[in-house]
């Protein structure tokens, strides 16, 4: 009777000598798919950032509820205006967006994850300059001429871009499976509507608060980033359209008509 917990099987003596195992001759199995699971675990751990980041969000939100924050609403009416404007904007913008919007030199849209994280995170750090700059730097409150301008400047982007969406999307982008040049509407005096509405929207943020550092810091690297990203689907175009989308630079300007 065995006194100890030993399985049985470990205590039956071995009297073969079984012979020395041989080592497998190619990868183990689980080293194998690895390198096919990378992806899905670079997949997994980006969709898992973003989704503690809204959760953080939602969590300051509460917090921001729980102090008070309908009462500052209250007072600051053209902040409140904008940011419902503005998620109204976005959502409008996701609903007439186009399949051709976004498009990157390899012909992929621009619709990963990764990619709209690092979008949002500048527009982030710009929504919290403002109000930061305005408490922090000069205290008070804003007068309500400045934030009735932001709000109006939001509302005027907010009016450009998506009707260049739209009208991009009724005038026939695609037409027959074959791509077509839009130039009318908006097209008809400016290269990149959408872009030049949007960046309205986010110069109006700034205004709301009156934040003259901020706004001068926005404009700045929303110039850079602009120009970076015409640059690159102007080439696009210009490969897809030749000669008529040189003509079509040639009488209209990118953004500004006459400036720029």
């Amino acid at each position: 009777m065995a006194s100890s917990g030993t399985p049985p099987e470990a205590q039956t003596p071995s009297r073969k000598a079984t012979g020395g195992l041989k080592p497998p001759t190619g990868p183990l199995p689980i080293i194998a798919t690895l390198p096919a699971l990378a992806p899905y675990f670079s997949r997994e751990t980006l969709l898992r950032c973003a989704e503690v980041m809204i959760f953080l969000i939602a969590v300051i939100g509460a917090v921001a509820l729980g102090l008070g924050i309908t009462d500052y609403f209250r007072e600051h009416k053209y902040v409140y205006a904008y940011l419902l404007a503005y998620a109204g904007f976005r959502f409008s913008d996701l609903l007439v967006r186009n399949d051709h919007d976004g498009v990157r030199a390899n012909g992929n849209t621009r619709d990963e994850l990764g990619h709209r994280i690092a979008v949002q995170l500048p527009l982030l750090a710009m929504f919290a300059a403002a109000p930061f700059e305005r408490t922090y730097v000069y205290g008070g409150t804003m007068p309500e001429s400045i934030g009735a301008l932001g709000l109006l400047i939001e509302l005027l982007g907010m009016w450009l871009a998506l009707g260049a969406h739209i009208q991009i999307g009724y005038l026939g982008y695609r037409s027959a499976g074959r791509p077509e040049l839009v130039r009318r509407g908006f097209y008809r005096y400016i290269r990149h509507p959408v872009h030049a509405g949007t960046f309205l929207v986010t110069l109006g943020w700034p205004l709301e608060y009156g934040a003259p550092i901020t706004l001068l810091v926005t404009f700045i690297i929303g110039v850079l980033v602009l120009r970076r990203r015409i640059k690159s689907e102007e080439a696009i175009l210009l490969a897809r359209f030749g000669e008529q989308y040189e003509s079509y630079q040639r009488e209209t300007d990118a953004m500004i008509p006459t400036l720029w």
